[in-house]
């Protein structure tokens, strides 16, 4: 009762900032979702097979810790608002662009260059909103908020129901542009963060040229492997993960008094990124190749699963409020074990429906309680960018995942059942034993008077 009486008690101003974040993190996934749904018609198009299209979500994974370091150290700078506005109509730009590549080549650039510009919603919208609301109502905002992600992949599943059977992947693309429209609302409803306002006039350590600088070197990194392999041929796995994932690592120089936190937390995102990708990314393929469902029906599935994924998020983060961070997310990840059976070797819609309600409840149950732990955990000095670059570098290191589950399916006769089952028992055994040795900072003060309590 006292949660609801504090959420009331929110302004208008402070729901506005709250919604845009939800929205953009939203909209957000809905692009980059509505990708996994069309894996099998765009490899028609282009004749190859799904894994070398797969490489799509790899590069849009791996480009997104760039954008995330680039864009976070700008909304440190000039603030959270204009940046999140920024980053919105640039991702929305680019998902149109995808509608028309010509080829298997210059979608993968797409798509990476697509990754870069997400890169910077998650880490600054989650900052912009959690900084302008009180402490007692972070939990089940922070749950929204995340779950904003699970309403995209609904919104996506709902638009393929609905439209891909009519218009193609193409013209799917061209409706992911619609997201580009919250800038209008950001503009003229949303305020700067209340904690950001009152440093403002604070000496900033990171310059324009070294902001311009920053994001050329990151542009051109988070674009290099699609670049390089339209022209030769090459892993992009080994480019990814030999070459990008040491250069975003090195972006832990600029957190380096907090190094210990810096590595703890992208240890512990790059396994929440396999659990939530290892469960979701190739949930339709396995329901098309593996169980020989429809476009229909596969959607239906997907949308189950989204609104299981609502309500855990929301539940979860509220709960954490009274359970702790730490004892929320554990309770969650160590529940979804009991659903693996149920949502990976069902062979019913129903029976698969309620395992996918029950899988995604908790698995986005225990992602509810991530922004309001990682903000809270974050250096008060950088939690524009700290939080985001942490998610996204985690995301880096997880985003080999689709094309070895999809790799281990293929070996296996198209058991896609299979390969997400393995990955979602070890991410969520990983995730279990690193949150409970883990910190954390329930409430932690941000702005006035964080710095001295971080000290």
């Amino acid at each position: 009762m006292a949660m609801i009486a504090d959420l009331r008690g929110l302004s208008r101003h402070q729901w506005a900032a709250v919604s845009a974040s939800f929205l953009g993190w939203a909209l957000d996934a809905f692009d980059f979702f509505l990708m996994v749904f069309m894996f099998g018609a765009i490899a028609k198009e282009f004749h190859t097979n799904i894994s070398a299209v797969v490489v799509a979500s790899t590069l849009t994974l791996a480009a997104r810790p760039f954008g995330a370091m680039l864009f976070g150290m700008m909304a440190d700078r000039y603030g959270r608002r204009p940046i999140l506005m920024t980053s919105v109509v640039l991702y929305s730009g680019l998902e149109l662009a995808s509608a028309f590549a010509p080829s298997l080549a210059v979608l993968l650039i797409l798509r990476a260059l697509f990754g870069f510009a997400m890169g910077g919603v998650w880490g600054v919208g989650a900052s912009l909103a959690l900084e302008s609301i009180p402490p007692k109502t972070r939990g089940f905002i922070s749950g929204l908020l995340q779950e904003g992600y699970a309403a995209g992949y609904l919104l996506a599943s709902a638009v393929f129901f609905f439209l891909f059977d009519r218009v193609g992947w193409r013209g799917m693309f061209i409706v992911g542009a619609i997201p580009a429209l919250l800038a209008v609302f950001i503009q003229f409803a949303v305020r700067e963060s209340p904690s950001f306002e009152a440093e403002r006039g604070q000496a900033k350590p990171r310059s324009p040229l070294f902001l311009l600088g920053l994001g050329v070197v990151a542009l051109i990194i988070a674009v290099g492997p699609a670049v390089v392999g339209a022209f030769v041929k090459i892993s992009m796995l080994n480019w990814v993960y030999f070459i990008d994932a040491p250069l975003a690592l090195a972006g832990l120089w600029f957190f380096r008094k907090h190094w210990k936190m810096a590595l703890y937390v992208v240890a512990l995102m790059t396994a929440f990124n396999l659990l939530s990708h290892g469960t979701q990314d190739l949930y339709p393929n396995f329901l098309q190749k593996g169980q020989k469902f429809d476009t229909q029906l596969t959607g239906v599935l997907t949308a189950i699963g989204n609104l299981g994924a609502i309500g855990g998020g929301v539940l979860f983060g509220a709960w954490s409020e009274r359970l702790g961070r730490r004892r929320g997310i554990v309770l969650a990840v160590l529940l979804s074990l009991l659903a693996v059976p149920l949502w990976a070797f069902s062979h019913t819609a129903v029976l698969l429906g309620l395992g996918a309600f029950t899988m995604q409840f908790m698995v986005q149950g225990a992602w509810g309680i991530v922004p309001v732990h990682l903000n809270e955990l974050s250096p008060p000095d950088a939690r524009g960018a700290f939080p985001g670059y942490a998610y996204q570098v985690g995301n880096l290191l997880a985003s080999g995942n689709a094309v070895w589950q999809a790799k281990l399916a293929e070996a296996h006769h198209n058991n896609f059942g299979l390969a997400m089952a393995v990955v979602a028992v070890a991410s969520a055994i990983a995730i279990a034993v690193l949150t409970f040795l883990g910190p954390e900072r329930r409430d932690a003060i941000f702005g006035a008077g964080a710095k001295s309590e971080a000290a």
